[in-house]
């Protein structure tokens, strides 16, 4: 297997039907899986992806039982992909699937030494300046660029996820695979990926400024655990 890309679903029961009509031409090739992980789900995404899956080869599901974040969901999937270059997406909608095929080719081009991460264009202002203010951070206190952490898809080979330790539950799994990409000194390559309009149901942290600043703290404890580990 070439590429296994993992999507975390967690309640996304009315965008499971278009996402996995999206993964039909990701899917084309018999090198290429998709593992859509129902991460805790308590509406009706357990029955959809039962009926839906059987419909489309090289689509799998795992279930988590219990939901213990997004970054467990991911990690969940890949403890059970088979590929060498490893990544995921989101299940929002919000970027296409198909965006993993194109970030696949810079292994074709240049090896398995690198990191490969969407950079998203067509968001709102208002996002945008919280993205830039969270990257200047991140960027500063771990003294390294990062920029658009939470950008996807993000990819990556097998042989970097080997080298991973104590990864992060929840969202600060981006931060922690990008962080430590840079770390290993290994190319980072992006590519512009259309950001649309969620397509069903609502975001579980970008919904308003309270929700944003439960994520800023979240995130900020973790970077500064990740500070201490650089500077131990």
């Amino acid at each position: 297997m070439d590429l296994s890309l993992i999507i975390p679903c967690y309640n996304e029961a009315g965008n499971l039907p278009k996402l996995l009509n999206r993964c039909v031409r990701l899917v084309e090739t018999e090198h290429i899986e998709v593992i859509l992980v129902d991460n805790g789900s308590t509406d009706e995404s357990p029955m959809i992806l039962r009926e839906l899956i059987p419909r489309h080869p090289r689509c799998r599901t795992i279930r988590v039982e219990q939901n213990k974040g997004y970054g467990f969901g991911i990690l969940s999937g890949l403890q059970v992909a088979d590929g060498h270059i490893l990544g995921w997406t989101h299940a929002d909608l919000q970027t296409d699937p198909f965006d993993a095929q194109h970030g696949r080719t810079y292994f074709d081009r240049f090896g398995d030494d690198i990191f490969v991460k969407g950079r998203r264009y067509g968001r709102p202002i208002s996002d945008q300046a919280f993205t830039v203010g969270m990257s200047l951070f991140e960027s500063v206190l771990l003294r390294r660029p990062l920029w658009d952490i939470n950008a996807q898809p993000t990819l990556f080979s097998r042989k970097f996820y080997e080298t991973w330790k104590h990864p992060p539950n929840d969202f600060s799994l981006d931060l922690y695979a990008y962080f430590h990409a840079k770390r290993s000194s290994l190319f980072v390559h992006r590519f512009p990926v259309r950001f649309e309009k969620r397509g069903h149901g609502m975001s579980h942290w970008n919904v308003n400024w309270r929700a944003k600043r439960k994520f800023i703290a979240r995130t900020v404890q973790y970077s500064v655990q990740l500070k201490k580990a650089i500077d131990a």
